[in-house]
């Protein structure tokens, strides 16, 4: 950092392209420039060659309008031709904060006054490096990019005559492309990367061509960028690493059962479904944040559901597969091993939203085996679900289906990751971008980025019937509106105690409309709001003593209500959770070990064989 700070203070008054002193010459600089072309050439032929027997994995950008935005802009400028008035007041507008812009760019060259035309948002870490703000030339580009994003999003929105969707998807795919427009995302207009060009003399750009082309043949093709060193880390060994074991198993999923850490558990075990979207271990990545391990430490026998990650095998394995192979045999499964009457039941996001079908075809059955629910960040009304419902409609499910079919019937794991990296684009693409590709840095080890980029398939049935049921036609929260094993789905008949704990920020399941499935209940629900995101809010243990979480003894209509007289608490809501499941968990027990029940007998160590699994 310190070497950094240096070298800005000495390149402060460099403009874009231009040499800095310490280059010496402009012949040297020539010199260098035409170094890293040729190598840049070599590499580039090399990269040729090598998939010269597949052209289609050499164009990465070579894939149809899938996602209909081109319809979607089609349809917003004809609505915008309709009122050429507001086109022509848009770019007035524009124009008067260029000038604007040129005239405070005046005044600070003469005499040095500072009065910026528009102000980078706070939360906006592209532009933290200091010539952002102390190089006159980068302060330019930095407010002309703001001056233009801000009026291209102005002009996009709230279009007269586009329905919901298409101004959604307007807004969405716009804010994309400012975002992939912006002057950090460029070697000539980003002051940190032109030092390093100076500092490394281009070994930076060469080193940054050598990721780019890494990248392009382990996602075969398709650009696949390094979040993280992936040989840091291995599954078992030092993530998923909770001593266990694996008792049952069938096509779906391995159940894991966790070695106690107490003398006594709780009668009632927990059994925890994941998302099949992603894998397990998110909940048990190392010792210090592993819900797993915090789990079995405050005495519960703790069960985890491992999806298997499906192949083409599995193209017509159906959401209720999913319910009666996996939640349901999952529940008897761990009521059979402990010898227990109920248990605990926890669903994470799409891993929730089957808990509250599954909850409402046990009623049906007669089946009150369920102490609780606890809900991990899981929509269950979809009539809101915030960006990702730009991904959804008609079109869009009807290409991704066509696409599942080409694959062999489910959705490729490369699909599912980009859908949820352009959610947070600046965060998942572009940083990397510029780490990896710009500045020519090795990817640094970190356990939950390493977790992120072990992606699942979807079988197809499952995520055909999961997009349009749900996202598309919201019919969970509607009675009756599907049915699973000959059951119509009533989520009103749902009475066992639950427990919604939903983030602040969540990018994927928005916490107003989680707090929705509150009304669809019957039983009592203890809404809880944290901190963070849908990862980082959720993976919060005590000990780190991060972010905060909300209550609300009182239910409201909305979640502006609930939030209004809320209380904030400092720390994990963890134990908040914890002091609410205790009470609904019996009596304490001998602890109960991995293959003490004959009739269960192990498998394999945990984390077992299917996690292991990785599709790309």
């Amino acid at each position: 950092m310190a070497d950094q700070a240096s070298a800005s203070s000495k390149t402060q008054s460099t403009a874009p392209g231009t040499p800095a002193p310490e280059t010496g010459t402009p012949e040297e600089w020539t010199a260098m420039m035409a170094g890293i072309a040729e190598r840049s050439q070599r590499l580039i032929a090399d990269f040729m060659t090598r998939n010269a027997s597949n052209p289609a994995q050499a164009t990465p950008l070579g894939m149809a309008d899938s996602m209909n935005v081109g319809a979607a802009f089609l349809e917003l400028t004809s609505k915008m031709l309709e009122h050429p008035d507001k086109l022509i007041d848009a770019q007035l507008s524009l124009w008067k904060g260029y000038m604007e812009l040129w005239h405070s760019a005046a005044l600070k060259a003469f005499n040095g006054t500072d009065a910026p035309v528009i102000q980078v948002d706070p939360s906006d870490r592209r532009f933290k490096d200091k010539d952002w703000q102390e190089n006159q030339v980068f302060d330019f580009i930095k407010q002309s990019y703001l001056l233009t994003s801000r009026w291209m999003q102005s002009t996009v929105h709230d279009v007269e005559g586009l329905d919901d969707h298409t101004q959604h998807k307007v807004d969405f795919f716009t804010k994309q492309f400012i975002d992939a427009v912006a002057p950090t995302n460029f070697a000539i207009t980003n002051p940190e990367v032109l030092r390093a060009v100076v500092e490394t003399k281009g070994e930076n750009l060469v080193k940054g061509l050598e990721h780019l082309l890494a990248d392009l043949e382990k996602g075969k093709g398709r650009l696949r960028v390094s979040m993280t060193d992936e040989s840091a880390f291995t599954v078992g060994v030092n993530v998923a690493a909770t001593p266990g074991k694996v008792v049952f198993q069938n096509r779906m999923f391995q159940l894991i059962q966790y070695t106690p850490t107490t003398d006594e558990v709780k009668e009632a075990p927990i059994v925890i479904m994941p998302p099949w979207i992603n894998k397990f271990y998110i909940l048990d990545l190392r010792e210090r944040n592993s819900l797993v391990k915090w789990l079995t430490d405050q005495g519960y026998t703790t069960f985890m559901v491992s999806w298997v990650n499906p192949d083409a095998s599995m193209a017509e394995v159906k959401f209720e597969d999913y319910m009666l192979e996996g939640a349901i045999a999952a529940k008897d499964a761990a009521l059979a091993i402990t010898g227990a009457e109920k248990t605990h039941m926890v669903g994470y996001c799409i891993g929730g939203t089957l808990l509250s079908a599954t909850l409402a075809y046990l009623k049906t059955k007669g089946d009150d085996s369920v102490a609780t629910a606890t809900y991990f960040v899981a929509l269950t009304d979809f009539k809101d679900a915030g960006d990702i419902g730009v991904f959804i409609d008609e079109e869009q499910i009807a290409g991704l289906e066509k696409r599942m079919d080409d694959a062999g019937g489910f959705l490729d794991a490369a699909d599912m990751a980009t859908t949820f990296n352009l959610l947070r684009s600046n965060d998942l693409i572009w940083s990397f971008v510029i780490s990896n590709y710009l500045l020519g840095k090795e990817p640094f080890p970190f356990d939950l980025l390493y977790w992120n980029s072990d992606s699942t398939r979807m079988p197809k049935a499952m995520h055909s019937f999961y997009l349009r049921s749900m996202y598309l036609e919201n019919k969970l929260a509607k009675p009756g509106g599907i049915s699973l094993g000959g059951v119509p789905i009533d989520l009103r008949t749902v009475k066992v105690p639950s427990y919604m704990i939903s983030c602040r920020e969540d990018h994927i399941a928005p916490w107003a409309s989680t707090y929705e499935g509150t009304k669809l209940f019957s039983g009592p629900v203890r809404f809880v709001l944290a901190g963070s995101g849908h990862i980082a809010g959720v993976v919060n243990p005590p000990s780190a003593n991060k972010y905060n979480f909300w209550t609300n003894e009182k239910k409201a209509k909305t979640a502006d209500e609930w939030m209004k007289n809320a209380i904030n608490h400092p720390g994990s809501w963890w134990t908040d959770w914890d002091a609410w499941l205790t009470p609904q968990s019996g009596k304490m027990v001998p602890a109960r070990k991995p293959g003490s029940n004959k009739k269960f007998k192990v498998i394999e160590d945990a984390p077992g064989s299917y996690v292991k699994a990785r599709a790309v």
